[in-house]
């Protein structure tokens, strides 16, 4: 693949790069990283570099980060459409919806046919309504839902109006759940693994997930830090 390379001023001008955020790091780790990496290799002291829309530790795939003036446009890409594709694992729930936390508790499967779920699936498609995870980044009186959450404290979360554009469901390897979703900004994807779990009539947590689309964005086209590198005025070491 060709890298051109990108200049100080052009960074300044404004630049939308495509990350594949690596598993286990933040979406702000990632962005720290690219701005220092940028700073490093063009020799420049200050650079705006921002992130349009978190992806949690635990997922990998699509990060759009701008920088210099481009930073401007962050809202207007945090607000497009987005796909992902997962796995949800029936049968047990966490705290969290996710890996994050231990499994809480256990839930029957036997009940559930290839009908339940096809029917499941299809239930969610459109505007539904989804409470956020107590584990998440949403703040409420000022503080972190999270933060809640940890110290084992109870807070009222309101439910959030969310569009569900296309869902496809794989239980071939069941109990785990292969997904595709295409939804619209808010939504999480945790919370839809816990509420498809209860609507079996049984548990489920998300165990992986995937963004592979942001509006015209693609996965595809994305870059890890090796390769962005190579689009840097020099190599910058450590990176």
């Amino acid at each position: 693949m060709d890298h051109p390379i990108i200049t100080a001023e052009e960074f300044k001008t404004g630049q939308i790069l495509l990350f594949d955020k690596p598993l286990n790091w933040t979406s702000f780790q990632l962005v720290n990283k690219v701005r220092w990496m940028i700073r490093k290799s063009c020799d420049i002291k200050k650079i705006k570099v921002g992130h349009a829309g978190t992806l949690d530790p635990l997922a990998t795939g699509l990060l759009i980060i701008c920088t210099g003036k481009f930073t401007k446009r962050i809202p207007e890409l945090q607000g497009q459409i987005k796909e992902y594709t997962g796995t949800f694992c029936l049968g047990s729930t966490t705290a969290s919806y996710d890996l994050e936390t231990e499994i809480d508790e256990t839930f029957p499967i036997d009940h559930i046919t290839e009908e339940n779920i096809a029917e499941t699936t299809k239930s969610f498609i459109g505007d539904i309504e989804q409470l956020p995870p107590v584990f998440s980044a949403l703040k409420k009186d000022g503080k972190r839902l999270y933060e809640y959450a940890r110290k084992g404290e109870e807070v009222e979360i309101k439910p959030r109006t969310i569009s569900i554009k296309e869902f496809e469901t794989d239980a071939s390897d069941f109990p785990d759940i292969n997904f595709r979703v295409v939804c619209s900004k808010g939504t999480y994807i945790r919370s839809l693994a816990h509420d498809f779990g209860k609507k079996l009539n049984s548990g489920a947590h998300l165990s992986s997930l995937r963004r592979t689309k942001i509006g015209d964005f693609s996965i595809e086209n994305s870059l890890g830090l090796d390769d962005f590198e190579k689009q840097l005025p020099r190599p910058v070491s450590g990176a």
